[in-house]
């Protein structure tokens, strides 16, 4: 319709002239959504969606299904929002082989966003080269993460894959604390005993909570980043 032409042609043209990070949440959601629905037009529909999910940064909790039920919003504009989402986590995910890691707050700054809020405990390998650069990562287990579901030995096989140096393990607790339990001091314990025998040092685990992360390399909680 001709009125959300013009809404949304507003945050293009601020778009042009200024570049994206110019652009509030809504309007970026404006030009993603590109119309509205009869008694919203589609600023106001953007602006209800980021009230409804009390903020943008509480989006990656929902599913587009959720979404899609929202006033305003349907199937198409959900599957449109979460299809730019995607195509923004694959675009970081092609740069990671680029990335150094010089410490634990590195490693945190990579997977924050993607493990913090997640509401399942997940493992995430991640493969070195002599210079401490990424050559891959990858999820290992999702669930509760202990010697007795995962085996040291799925993690060796990837570094073997990938012609890893060094690993360092990542996983989340959803519960929000990233104070090790006793399975996450056995697991660790066994995986660098592991990495001794076979020569591909462990040489960090990460716990990751809400606004905070364990180090087992450091021997220390880092709070309120």
């Amino acid at each position: 319709m001709i009125k959300d032409y013009l809404v949304t042609e507003q945050p293009r043209e601020r778009f042009r002239k200024y570049g994206s990070k110019s652009l509030s949440d809504e309007e970026l959601l404006a030009i993603l959504f590109r119309t509205g629905v009869k008694d919203k037009n589609v600023k106001e529909v953007a602006r209800d969606l980021i009230k409804d999910i009390k903020g943008i940064k509480n989006l990656s909790n929902s599913s587009y299904q959720e979404i899609a039920k929202l006033k305003g919003i349907g199937e198409v504009k959900a599957i449109t929002l979460f299809a730019a989402l995607e195509l923004g986590k694959r675009v970081l995910e092609d740069n990671i082989d680029v990335i150094k890691v010089n410490t634990s707050k590195d490693i945190y700054n990579l997977f924050r966003y993607e493990l913090a809020k997640d509401k399942q405990e997940k493992l995430i390998g991640i493969f070195l080269d002599n210079k401490n650069q990424i050559i891959a990562k990858e999820i290992i287990f999702i669930g509760t993460v202990n010697s007795s579901t995962v085996h040291a030995r799925e993690v060796f096989k990837l570094a073997v894959k990938y012609s890893a140096v060094k690993i360092i393990v990542v996983h989340n607790h959803p519960s929000g604390n990233p104070l090790p339990s006793k399975a996450d001091d056995e697991y660790t314990n066994n995986l660098i005993e592991s990495g001794k025998m076979i020569g591909i040092p462990v040489i960090d685990h990460i716990i990751i909570g809400k606004n905070s992360y364990y180090s087992y390399l450091e021997g220390t909680w880092v709070k309120n980043i």
